[in-house]
């Protein structure tokens, strides 16, 4: 599974989907994730609605992790058949939250 992170730091995931100009991307199988890349996105400072961009960067991902999306963009993530995720913080933590959501809701 690959997961994109939304970054402008690589450390914090902090931005808004639409606004995203960097992914941090991840693979994850079992055990840890591993960090692939780092991908850019050239997103205007003043620009609306650039959703289209982002979701160009990650549409190789399952699952897209943002502090939120709007609801364009989230229509077209699911459309993708991407999952979004809206949450926030350290990398670390949040794939962290991610992973052991993940292997709870296996394991139900």
């Amino acid at each position: 599974m690959r997961i994109a992170l939304a970054s402008s730091s690589g450390e914090e995931v902090d931005l808004h989907f639409g606004r995203a100009s960097r992914f941090l991307v991840y693979e994850y199988t079992e055990g840890e994730p591993r960090f692939l890349e780092s991908r850019t996105v050239d997103i205007s400072e003043t620009g609306k609605h650039q959703w289209m961009k982002a979701l160009d960067a990650i549409r190789d991902c399952d699952v897209v992790i943002a502090v939120q999306a709007g609801l364009k963009g989230k229509i077209g993530i699911e459309d993708a058949g991407i999952k979004f995720v809206a949450d926030e913080g350290p990398v670390e933590e949040v794939l962290d939250r991610w992973i052991r959501h993940t292997e709870f809701m296996k394991s139900l």
